[in-house]
């Protein structure tokens, strides 16, 4: 692919150009280890690295054009240079001119919030297919081109890698695109240039912290996406949650409501709940759906109110909602020999925490006991790791705390900080096995039939990391290896 240097730039808020803007570019690129001949390279100032400290090397490599804030102490005749005011937009908006501004042709539905953002958005991925149309998904899971699924990286992906998604999703005919929008891709612009059909809010309790630094940041982060929404898309957020109100606040979008407790567009009532399912009543009709608890009775009216707002007949929507499944590692249900039942889930904040261990309890009413398998991840916000082991222990009867991606930090530590949420008494419920393994070990092993075992934090990861290396290790593997000895 090549493509005219002004055909990809007309769009940037340019300060100063030097040098020939006639240039023809092969690649654009933000990783000056990737600048080639022919390239366009944006120099983008990171968290960690600036950018701009490689641009006469890119140069030097043969890159065509370069993109910056400031330039070099000396231009070199064989590359131009673009100085914008912001290279993180300059980068968006070239990407998306790069891959033909394809947000433009599809219906793209973004979904933000703390918990619930990969299930709902996958939920609408998947009812699209079922509805007889070619979708797209960016999930923190996996990104899938119809249904060519690759691994996911991040969350949101980088502006290149997510335009070109969308681009492959286009050229494959899709008509539909769901995507999880992260609070850090809102900071860092990654969403910048894109063209929303939609958007919704899950919810919003303490996370990130590491990054945002305090709440009203992390808000802010999750608004900021509402805000850039132009008049024709949709807003639909989660109204009994005390922050939906504000994310709409200042947004040109048409506002939609969905709610469990208040009157909205899309009303939900659990009729009953099971471990192995729900019947719900969806603005006065009754739906069976595979999926347990109050958290995935409000990310199923998200994906209902979402799936109306986009067009689909509402009885061919209910329809199709009754056929689908749990997400990977979201309430994930696994059956023991021993007659206890095995839950895997990536709760991995203490709202997400409480609300898995509330929907056990509830379903249990009293006939059986919960052992929660729960830690922290290493290099995150410490200051929920108290918050984690109280809410386990309040809610649990017996707590196993171990080791979830401890990164760079000691387990051992990470324990400890856990360990000052609880009192004498919620200390008795608990035992500290850094060993993931032998955690869960110990807690099948603790388990009588009737029982519930929450695996909680990683969900569908398959990994551990440690010490910045990624070791294997599936949860939903090590109890079937269990289950089968």
């Amino acid at each position: 692919m090549a493509k005219q240097l002004t055909d990809i730039t007309k769009d940037l808020n340019v300060k100063q150009i030097v040098g020939n803007v006639d240039v023809t570019i092969t690649d654009v690129v933000a990783d000056s280890r990737k600048a080639t001949k022919g390239t366009l390279f944006v120099a983008v100032r990171g968290v960690a690295v600036d950018a701009h400290r490689f641009i006469t090397q890119v140069v030097d490599a043969g890159a065509a054009a370069v993109v910056c804030e400031e330039l070099p102490e000396q231009c070199n005749d064989s590359a131009t240079y673009i100085v914008v005011p912001d290279s993180t937009v300059a980068l968006a908006q070239v990407a998306s001119a790069w891959y033909d501004y394809p947000s433009r042709h599809l219906k793209l539905v973004g979904v933000t919030g703390t918990n619930g953002k990969t299930t709902v958005a996958t939920l609408l991925y998947e009812l699209t297919q079922l509805l007889g149309y070619k979708a797209g998904l960016l999930s923190t899971v996996k990104n899938v081109v119809d249904r060519r699924e690759t691994p996911a990286v991040q969350t949101t992906p980088d502006h290149l890698t997510l335009n070109r998604l969308l681009h492959e999703m286009v050229m494959a005919g899709c008509d539909y695109a769901f995507m999880e929008v992260s609070s850090h891709a809102c900071v860092q612009r990654r969403i910048e240039g894109l063209e929303f059909a939609g958007a919704i809010f899950t919810n919003l309790t303490r996370d990130h912290l590491d990054f945002h630094k305090t709440v009203d940041n992390y808000i802010a982060a999750k608004k900021s996406f509402f805000d850039a929404l132009p008049d024709t898309a949709f807003a639909l957020v989660n109204s009994d949650d005390k922050v939906g109100s504000v994310m709409v606040q200042n947004t040109r979008a048409s506002k939609h409501t969905y709610s469990l407790r208040t009157l909205a567009d899309f009303k939900g009532r659990v009729i009953e709940d099971r471990l192995d399912g729900t019947t719900l009543d969806i603005n006065g009709r009754e739906l069976d759906v595979m999926f347990t608890g109050k958290f995935n009775a409000y990310n199923l009216l998200s994906v209902y109110g979402a799936a109306v707002l986009l067009g689909f007949p509402v009885d061919d929507v209910l329809v199709k909602m009754s056929l689908l499944v749990p997400v990977a590692g979201r309430f994930q249900t696994m059956r023991a020999p021993g007659g206890f039942t095995a839950i895997v889930d990536y709760a991995h904040t203490p709202d997400a925490l409480v609300n898995v261990l509330d929907t056990i309890r509830e379903v249990l009413r009293g006939k059986g006991h919960i052992i929660t398998v729960c830690g922290c991840g290493g290099n995150r916000d410490a200051g929920k790791r108290p918050i984690m082991a109280h809410e386990a222990a309040t809610r649990s009867d017996r707590v196993v705390l171990t080791s979830d991606n401890p990164r760079d930090e000691d387990p051992e530590e990470i324990l400890r900080q856990m360990e000052t949420g609880l009192d004498d008494t919620l200390r008795n419920r608990c035992l500290k096995i850094s060993n993931r393994r032998e955690a869960i070990r110990t807690a099948c092993a603790l388990a009588q039939p009737g029982d519930v075992v929450l695996v909680a934090g990683k969900g569908h990861e398959d990994y551990q990391e440690i010490k910045g290396v990624k070791h294997h290790f599936d949860d939903r593997e090590v109890l079937q290896e269990l289950f089968d000895n």
